[in-house]
Order: C-alpha cells, then structure tokens, then sequence
C-alpha cells in the first residue's frame, strides 16, 4: 500500500484573488520542473460569474519553491493562452492538463470547452506549443488534435500524457453517455489510452481501461508513476449523480497498477490516502498527478468543490 504525509493547502485563489480571472479554483493541476529553483504548477482558474451566471475557464500557472514547496514564488500575469475564436471548440474555456518537454518545446495538452443547449458542455482535445520555457503557448492550431468519433460520440477531454523509451502515451476521458438528474444532465466519462508516434496524431479505441466499482462511474486524471519493478497509478473517481451535495459520493483517489501502461489491475485499498476528517480537501480529493521531483515523490491534487479552493500537496514516505 502506498503511504503519503499530507502538507497541506499551498494555494488557494478564493483568499488571495490575485488576478482578476483568477478568483477562484486552481483544477487539473500539472508539475513540471522549469529551474533549480523552481516547481512551476499549471492550472485552470476562473473568474467570477458574468450576467448569465456563467464562467470560463483560463489556463495559468503558479511557482512553487523547489526547495520549499508550501511557498509560492510566482503566479501567471496572465492567461498562458487567449481563448479560441466563436465557433471554436476552445471558445469558453481551456482547461490544460498536461504539458510535455520536446526538445527545447514545451507542447501542452489541453480540454477545450463548447457550451450547448440540450446538455451544459461538450469538449475536445487541443495542443499548444511554448518556446520560451513555458511562460506563453501558441496553439497548433484553431481545431482539436482530438475529438468526439463514432465510436466516442459525446466528448474527449482530460489529456495526460507521457513519453516512455520513445513511445507516446496519452490517457484520456472519453464520455459514456449523459444521464437525467433531476433537472440536470450528468456526463458519465472513463479513462481510456491513446498512442502516438508524434505527440500529434494519435490511435486510440475509446476502450475504458480501469474497471469500474459502481455503475456509470466517472474516472478522471491517471497519474502514473514507476514504483517496485512496475507502474503503480492513482486517479480520481465517484459516483455519476448527487455528487456535490453528497461528499460520500464526490471524487476520492483510487489506484491501479501496470506492467505495459495499457492493461491496469485496479486496487483501491493500496491508494493509502483519503479525505481529511476537517478543511479544505475533507469532502473530495481530485484530480492528481504525481512527479518524482529530487529523490521525492510527490502528490498534487484538488480538494473540496473540484479545486475551488486550490491545490494541495501530499508526499510519498513509503510502501508495502
């Protein structure tokens, strides 16, 4: 079972409010080393409601000390990248999740959001390139490198991805079907697994590769690390209605292993780590990711209310 001490809280936009599009949430978070000195920590943040009570997501970044992780030394100016034109797949919202080294590219994977009327949302995946070291992206172009097929009809969204002996890896959320809720529509998504030979074009099936616990759960965020002779995972699932209300039913970590990063053996009760009995992450725990970062291994990851409250950090101290 894997161990993790909590740190704690170490970003939370609802009290500093320090950009005018980021008052609140700090979702999807994604480490990426950019100095000696620093851990920078890309995000999606947002805004308040406009007049329709609708909001949009912006992607941005924080600075974490290398060397002191609990201390934040930097915050994004501004969004890493201007929303996509109307009609666009990107047009209210980008949500990055993921961002790869290619040379001396940074290339960053990221869920672009279209609001509809019959359901809230739709979405597709979109790549945007930095080349100056991460601080601004260039998007590849004004369509999505991934989106919905006749074998995934709904949506695409959610991208991490990695690069192991050559080979891309994308694992990604492909949407189920919708649900009626009362009087909302609930999406149902899964994680499935993509290739590339680029980064670029991928080949996928749409085929889940975690077995669900429940009916019509939703699973988001694998963040695969190398651990005893294996890949060991966790990632972030919870029942598909009355989910946020009902903290018992809201996103809590699970965990799977692999041999080959396509066929995984889910084994919840080797997570080891859950909500906190009070605070900021005592209803949900969301959206991780994990970096081996200085003979450390390191948990980011959301907490109540989908990352309204920031992120937080937890760190491997051992495993059985």
């Amino acid at each position: 079972m894997l161990e993790w001490k909590k740190l704690g809280n170490v970003f939370n936009p609802t009290l500093t409010k320090p950009r005018p599009w980021m008052q609140a949430y700090a979702q999807c978070p994604f480490p990426l080393v950019v100095s000696d000195e620093v851990l920078r920590v890309y995000i999606t943040s947002r805004g308040e409601r406009d007049a329709d009570g609708q909001i949009i997501s912006y992607p941005a970044y924080i600075d974490l000390d290398r060397k002191d992780l609990k201390r934040v030394v930097g915050i994004a100016e501004k969004p890493l990248m201007p929303l996509g034109p109307p009609g666009s797949f990107d047009e209210f919202g980008i949500t990055p999740s993921s961002f790869v080294r290619r040379g001396a590219e940074i290339y960053a994977y990221y869920t672009g959001w279209t609001r509809m009327r019959s359901v809230p949302y739709t979405m597709a995946i979109g790549l945007a390139i930095s080349r100056d070291g991460g601080d601004t992206f260039e998007k590849f172009n004004v369509g999505p490198i991934m989106a919905a097929t006749p074998s995934e009809p709904y949506f695409v969204s959610g991208p991490i991805v990695r690069v192991v002996d050559g080979a891309w890896h994308m694992w990604y959320i492909t949407g189920k079907k919708w649900l009626v809720a009362g009087e909302k529509r609930e999406s149902v998504y899964q994680i499935a697994h993509a290739v590339s030979g680029d980064g670029i074009v991928w080949h996928r099936d749409g085929h889940a590769i975690i077995a669900p616990r429940y009916q019509d759960e939703c699973q988001v965020s694998l963040a695969a690390f190398r651990r005893n002779d294996k890949w060991q995972a966790v990632f972030a699932y919870r029942q598909p209605t009355d989910f946020r209300q009902n903290s018992l039913r809201a996103y809590r970590l699970g965990y799977a292993s692999s041999d080959d990063l396509v066929t995984w053996t889910r084994d919840d009760s080797q997570a080891g780590i859950d909500v906190s009995p009070d605070g900021w992450d005592s209803q949900m725990m969301c959206y991780p990711q994990v970096i081996d970062l200085d003979g450390r291994v390191v948990l980011i990851y959301c907490g109540n209310e989908f990352g309204r409250e920031g992120i937080g950090i937890a760190e491997l101290t051992g495993w059985s």
